[in-house]
Formats: structure tokens, C-alpha cells, sequence
């Protein structure tokens, strides 16, 4: 079949990263020449941002030269958050430049499709039914005909031993992929933009972990662990500095030298003897050009590598119309002309509709010198000639639209829980917006035409960090921003709800107009605004009062600036390891009307791993106080009516096993101490509770799941506030994770519940006197439900959370 290249990306510059070309090193150039010299490709397929194998893509891009891509059908929106309290579709960005970063070191490319991670899943037919298998098989699909793999690879398998109903999916899906990207019949209107693709195989990469062997002696294998003397790294140290990027899942790994074996098992196409790429033809077949490759790499000089561009120039003519890699050829030839391009402007933001002042800087630092010459996107046909290492400068302005708005494309239009609504076919796959803010930049090099498209990035210096380089934000003139993703109303009395106004242009004037459901009120119902300067803030408040009509709906913001309206508010999500995430999700929040009491007031909040539960306790009127560690062990905690342990604080501190026992001392003199829920590997301190339980991964996947209340009497069910099933209604993702096995029997269990198919567990809740106090450990998903709204979450942990002698 003949090849038709078509172009994921243009990596001359990492869009993600810095506004300047990307320039190799010397060995990086001869690593580069020598890939040009070999065709073919390895498509990775898995569900989850760390689910690739970072060893084998290294060793792949590397070792055998072949291009390699990473498909993970979901950003990884459903996981938990280690590094902060993001979560949902906010971790899914982080987690999304996780994969890029990591990407970035094992020499991988890294595609999505639209499939939103919705959390645990035990098979399947479940994922499928969530995602729509139709759909998200098109996807996949559309990633194989553009890519046009020789070699296809998933992780998993599509059973059981797969361990996730994603992971066994993926499989699935990579399997009928397969066969559907060949087939002109499946998903015909991708034809206009990309053609039928058949790979020669498709193989399982087995494993050997988390107590599951799936390899065996008869299986084909081949040894990844590698030393690449150019790199001065083997594949396993590549592979763990790759794999250290997934930060918000705790997964810095130990660098691995050495022998290392990967195994593969077939699943469908031609059977594979030797080699994964057996019967296919990594060679270019073209004689011309292969012996031009051979004598730009005997020629090439570590010490002069512009000597090599006169024929990588003559190489870039030969195969101009013939199937090769183009996109790598012409970053080695700006790499060999020492060219460096930076683009970007100097402040962070800019207004939608405003015009940008861009700042484009040259240098040619090649030895000896190349001729030379640049252009810029207004002024296409003025070239100006590169002196050998002078530097010119070149600064206009290029307008904005509102189209330019930073913001994914995944995140534009409002989506279902399994997948993103993505309305242009173009745009699936890619991991980030296809055309970021943007210049067009001519150069010509011994008259050789090229362009440059270069991302324009914020460039500034940290006196600490010297220069960085950030992505640019295209904003609203003005966005409105509420603190909290829900209100809580549990009386008639007006609540006030304070939302922050941002300028990102001068002289921005207007007001804001609160949309409520029917019956509910707002004092004012709008207020105006005048700001003077960009970047100027204000908080504002409207008090709302709840309506008799409906008990629960949105509240979303209209913003009117210089007659125009918009319903933006604005979101930052920065952490040192990826660039800074800028997006403008729409002003709205949850307004709940709920019948809620509360006992006790005052709430101490040692934080875990990160979650928004305490501001979900401030909302519903609690004192709440965050601890940490040191304030534990040195405060009086019996100021405290509860103490309440955010998730997994006994998987992430190291003080876990030091303030426990100041913890059940104060549970012994009367206090009441909540602990969320911990995962059972890894846990810093086990003894969590005063009597004996172990966790266990058993989990309620099922949000919908029937809970039964085994121990009806209860106070956790009837005080302050009457538990029915009804308070169980409108859960999201799951009901709990990581269930208490082995309890013993001074705990009270006071709910049961199973996902279909499976025995009821009574894990989700453990409740015990100890001294004169009350004791309870949760895996019920308060993290999830509060932030969200959910009424019965509210009144039952207000139940938790009542000092046992408030009845």
C-alpha cells in the first residue's frame, strides 16, 4: 500500500514548552541522521496517562528509529490528585502536560481520543456503555489512518487480568481498530481527510507486575535495556526520568541500568517470529537517497556540524515528493545552522480582539557561517540576510480574535460524563490545541525555502529562576470568577456570594447580571464595574436567596463589557514541573437548597493528598481550621468539636505514624475524628484506627449502586439528620474506594452496598467508641460528592461529624 504522510504535528518547536526552536546537541544531531535512515512506526495503545510502557517507547524512538507514538484514549480525568486539589477535567489538563513532558524525554509523540475518564470501572462493557464504544472506536481509528502505524502495541489484554474495565477496553478497541482502519465501509467520512491504513500486526506488550505474570519463555522478547552512549543513558534510566514526570500520581521511579526483557504475545495480522517488525521493510528503497544519507553521515563533524548543511539542503530537494521524514530533516538542518528563532511577547496576557506587540529574535550561530536569511509574517517578500552570530531583532503587532481565546478544545463545549464534545474531526487526537497563538516566520537558506509556524509564548526572567518561558493567554476583556463549584442554602436566609472580577485590558467598564433558577432572588441584580488598568481585580458580592418554586439549579454570570456579554470565569493551575494552564470555564456554580443540620461548629482540617472537602465544610457553616503536622502534635485539639483527615494522608505523610496517637488521644478524651479514605498499598502508617481493620482495593464503582443501612439505629443515620435513601440519589463517579476488610467487632458498620454481580460489602463506613469519644473511618468519596452538591453527602457527614454526646 502506498504511504501517504500526513502531519500529526510540527515539532520544530514544543508548543508546550518554549517559544524558541528547539536546537540539538551534537550527539542528538548524529542520533537524528541516523534515524533518517530507517521507515516505519509503533503506535502504543493503553487508557491512562502512565499506563504506556516509557521503557519500550524509548528504546523504540531511540534505539530502532522508528517513529513512535502513545495513544491513551483518556487524559486520566478520573484519578486522584497527589500534588493538589484539582480535580476532573482540571487534572486531566495536568496530567495531559504530565504526558507531553514525559513524551518529551523518551522521544515518543503522545495522542488522545475523546474519551473522558470517569473513574474506576470493573469491566468493559461498563467503559463502553459510559464512553459510547462507537464513537471512541472512531477515534482510534482516526489516530491509525493518520499515523499509519506498521506496528501496532496495546498494554493490556481484554480480560480480567487487565485489572480495569479501561485498560481491558483499550485492548478491545485497539483489536476491532485494527481491522476498521482498513476497512473503507467503518467511519467513511474520515476519508476526505486520510486514507484506509492496514498495520502488519497487532501485539500484546505482557508484563510482570502487581502480582500478574502474563509473560512466558515461548512468548517473543526483546531486550529494551540498552545503553545509548550518544545519550549517555540507557533506555531504563530514560524510561524512569520519562515516567518521574507523572507527578500527580506519585510515580517518580528508580533509573533502571541493565539487561531488560519486554515480551509480546500476538493478537491479530501477520505472526511475528524474530522481531516485532518482521516482514516489514525498514529501508528506504531509494538508492539516491540512501547514498546521500551515507555520505552526510560519514562527513558529519561533532565539532562543525554546518558543514553538513550544503547536502541535508540537497537531501531536502531529492526527497521533496517521496515518503520520508520530513519534519525531522528540516529541524537537523536548523539545528546544523545553528538557527535560533525566538518568538514572544513580554507581558502574560492579552484581551481577545486586541492587538499583540510580538517580538521575533535571530541569531545565525553556525561555524563557519550559512547563508542566511529571514522574514516575518506582514513583510513576506523583505528578507534579511543573518550576519554569523549577530543577533537582529524584529518587533509588530498581530491582532487577536475572540476564536484565539485560550482554551482546550476538549474543555469548549459542554460534555457528557463519558466523552468530550469535540465538534471539528481535526482537532481529535491532538494533545493540545492544534493552532495555538501563532506567527508565520520565512527563512530561506541558500535559497531554500522554509516557514517556520512558532507558537508566540510569554517570555520574562525570575531573578531566582532566570528566564521562562510561558504559554501566552488569550483572555476575556473581563472574566468573573465565584469561589466555590456550590452554594449551600439549608434555610429561607439570604447567603452572599462573592465573585472576583479580573481585567485583562484598560478602561474595561460594565456590569454583572446573576441568572438564577426560577423563584430565587438576587440583591442587587447587578452591579457595575469600572476597571482602570489591566490586570486590575475586584470582588463584588450579590446576597441570593433561595426560591420556593425549585430547590436546586445554576447560578451562571453574565458579564457585559463595552456591550459586549460573556459568561467566563477564570481558572490557573500552576506547578513548577509543567507549564502554567490558563483556561476560562464558564461562571456558573451549584445552587443547592437542602434540609441540613449541623451539631458542632468548630472543625480541625489536617490535609492529605488534596481535596476540596474543607472549603465544602466552610460552606456549610463549620468553623473550619486547616492543620498541619507540626500544629497536630503542638496545639490543645480539644478546642476542636471534630477533627477531620483529608484522603490518603496515611499514604503521603511522613508524620502520619507521630500524630496518630495525639489523634486517638483526642478521640479518648471525648473528641470526634474522621478519617477519608487511605489506599491500602503504601501506606506510611497502617495502625490507623484504635481497634484493628485493614483496606483492601474493593471499591463501589457504581454511583448508582443500592445502599442498604445495615445498622438502621444509628446516630450516623438519624442525627442531626434523618439519612433515607434519597440522601444516596445523585452521587457521581463511584459511592467508595479502598473498603475496611478484617474489622473488628468493636466498629460498628452501618451501611452495605455491592456493584452488580458481586457480594455486599460492609467496608464503606466504620464507626467506634473509644474513650469518650467517637471514632470514624470513611471510603465513602466525600472528596467527590461535596465539591459537586450532592445533598445527601452534605447531611450525612454533617451526621459524622456530631460529637457523640450532642444528641
Amino acid at each position: 500500500m502506498k504511504r501517504v504522510i500526513y502531519l500529526i504535528a510540527f515539532l520544530i518547536a514544543p508548543t508546550f514548552l518554549k517559544a524558541q526552536m528547539q536546537q540539538m546537541n551534537a550527539a542528538e544531531i548524529a542520533l537524528g541522521l541516523a534515524k533518517l535512515n530507517v521507515k516505519g512506526s509503533v503506535l502504543y495503545i493503553a487508557a491512562h496517562p502512565d499506563d504506556e510502557n516509557t521503557r519500550l517507547l524509548a528504546y523504540l524512538a531511540k534505539e530502532a528509529k522508528v517513529r513512535t507514538g502513545y495513544l491513551s484514549l483518556t487524559r486520566g480525568d478520573g484519578g486522584q490528585n497527589l500534588i493538589g486539589n484539582e480535580q476532573a477535567e482540571l487534572l486531566g489538563l495536568i496530567r495531559t502536560q504530565e504526558l507531553l513532558a514525559a513524551r518529551r524525554t523518551d522521544g515518543a509523540e503522545q495522542f488522545f481520543t475523546r474519551a473522558n475518564d470517569f473513574g474506576f470501572s470493573k469491566t468493559s462493557d461498563e467503559s463502553f456503555k459510559i464512553w459510547g464504544k462507537e464513537q471512541i472506536l472512531s477515534d482510534v481509528v482516526w489516530v491509525i489512518r493518520k499515523f499509519q502505524p506498521d506496528v501496532i502495541i496495546t498494554r493490556f489484554p481484554e480480560d480480567a487480568r487487565a485489572g480495569h474495565g479501561h485498560h481491558a477496553g483499550s485492548a478491545i478497541l485497539a483489536r476491532e481498530a485494527f481491522v476498521a482502519a482498513a476497512d473503507k465501509t467503518r467511519f467513511p467520512e474520515q476519508l476526505k481527510y486520510v486514507k484506509v491504513w492496514q498495520a502488519k500486526r497487532i501485539l500484546w506488550n505482557t508484563f510482570n507486575f502487581g502480582g500478574n505474570n502474563t509473560t512466558s519463555p515461548d512468548q517473543l522478547k526483546l531486550d529494551v535495556g540498552l545503553y545509548n552512549p550518544l545519550l549517555g543513558k540507557s533506555y531504563g534510566e530514560i524510561a524512569a526520568i520519562s515516567r518521574t514526570n507523572h507527578k500527580s500520581q506519585g510515580f517518580g521511579s528508580t533509573l533502571q541500568r541493565g539487561e531488560a526483557f519486554e515480551f509480546f504475545s500476538p493478537v491479530a495480522g501477520e505472526p511475528a517470529k524474530t522481531s516485532i517488525f518482521d516482514g516489514i521493510d525498514l529501508t528506504l528503497k531509494d538508492k539516491a537517497v540512501e547514498l546521500l544519507l551515507s555520505e552526510i553521515k560519514k562527513e558529519y563533524n561533532i565539532n562543525s556540524p554546518s558543514a553538513s548543511v550544503p547536502n541535508l539542503l540537497k537531501l531536502r530537494k531529492l526527497t521533496k515528493d517521496i515518503d520520508f521524514n520530513h519534519i525531522l530533516l528540516d529541524n537537523l538542518i536548523f539545528s546544523c545552522a545553528g538557527l535560533n528563532v525566538d518568538v514572544y511577547t513580554k507581558e502574560m496576557s492579552y484581551a481577545a480582539g486586541d492587538s499583540i506587540p510580538v517580538i521575533v529574535d535571530m541569531v545565525n550561530r553556525a561555524n563557519p557561517a550559512i547563508p542566511l536569511e529571514i522574514s516575518y509574517a506582514t513583510s513576506k517578500d523583505s528578507f534579511w540576510t543573518l550576519q554569523p552570530n549577530k543577533p537582529l531583532g524584529i518587533t509588530y503587532k498581530k491582532a487577536t480574535t475572540y476564536g484565539s481565546l485560550s482554551q482546550p478544545y476538549w474543555l469548549t463545549n459542554s460534555h457528557p460524563i463519558g466523552q468530550y464534545s469535540i465538534k471539528n474531526q481535526l482537532d481529535i487526537g491532538f494533545p493540545e490545541n492544534q493552532t495555538p497563538f501563532s506567527v508565520d516566520v520565512p527563512i530561506r537558506i541558500n535559497e531554500e525555502m522554509f516557514n517556520l509556524t512558532l507558537p508566540v509564548l510569554y517570555k520574562s526572567t525570575d531573578p531566582i529562576k532566570g528566564e521562562k518561558y510561558q504559554p501566552l493567554v488569550i483572555a476575556p476583556a473581563v472574566t468573573a470568577t465565584m469561589s466555590e463549584k456550590a452554594y449551600i442554602f439549608s434555610s429561607n436566609t439570604p447567603k452572599t456570594i462573592t465573585i472576583q472580577l479580573k481585567s485583562f485590558r484598560n478602561n474595561s467598564t460594565g456590569f454583572v447580571t446573576p441568572q438564577l433558577p426560577k423563584g430565587w432572588k438576587s440583591n442587587p441584580e447587578k452591579i457595575d464595574f469600572n476597571l482602570a488598568r489591566k490586570g486590575d481585580e475586584q470582588n463584588i458580592s450579590f446576597s441570593i436567596t433561595s426560591g420556593s418554586d425549585v430547590n436546586s439549579g445554576n447560578i451562571t454570570l453574565q458579564v457585559n463589557t463595552d456591550g459586549k456579554t460573556d459568561d467566563k470565569g477564570l481558572k490557573v493551575i500552576s506547578y513548577e514541573h509543567i507549564p502554567t494552564i490558563t483556561i476560562f470555564p464558564q461562571a456558573t456554580a451549584r445552587l443547592e437548597k437542602i434540609d441540613l443540620k449541623i451539631a458542632g461548629k468548630k472543625i480541625g482540617y489536617l490535609d492529605g493528598a488534596g481535596d476540596l472537602t474543607a472549603d465544602a465544610l466552610k460552606e456549610m457553616g463549620y468553623q473550619v481550621t486547616n492543620l498541619n503536622s507540626a500544629q497536630v502534635l503542638n496545639s490543645d485539639l480539644s478546642t476542636f468539636d471534630a477533627i477531620v483527615v483529608g484522603v490518603r494522608f496515611y499514604n503521603i505523610s511522613d508524620d502520619a505514624k507521630i500524630v496518630q496517637p495525639k489523634l486517638l488521644a483526642y478521640v479518648q478524651n471525648g473528641g470526634t475524628l474522621l478519617i477519608q479514605y487511605n489506599v491500602n498499598n503504601g501506606l506510611k502508617y497502617s495502625n490507623i484506627g484504635p481497634y484493628p481493620f485493614k483496606l483492601a482495593n474493593k471499591r463501589v464503582t457504581e454511583e448508582d449502586a443500592k445502599v442498604n443501612f445495615i445498622n438502621p439505629k444509628s446516630a450516623a443515620l438519624n442525627y442531626p439528620n434523618k439519612i433515607t435513601e434519597k440522601d444516596f440519589e445523585g452521587w457521581i463517579q463511584e459511592r467508595g474506594l479502598y473498603f475496611a476488610t478484617d474489622i473488628d467487632p468493636k466498629y460498628t458498620t452501618v451501611l452495605s452496598m455491592k456493584d452488580t454481580g458481586e457480594t455486599e460489602s460492609d467496608g464503606s463506613l466504620l464507626i467506634a467508641d473509644y474513650g469518650k469519644g467517637k471514632f470514624v473511618y470513611t471510603s465513602l468519596v466525600f472528596f467527590r460528592e461535596l465539591p459537586a452538591g450532592v445533598p445527601g453527602a452534605y447531611r450525612l457527614i454533617a451526621n459524622l461529624l456530631a460529637p457523640s454526646n450532642a444528641k
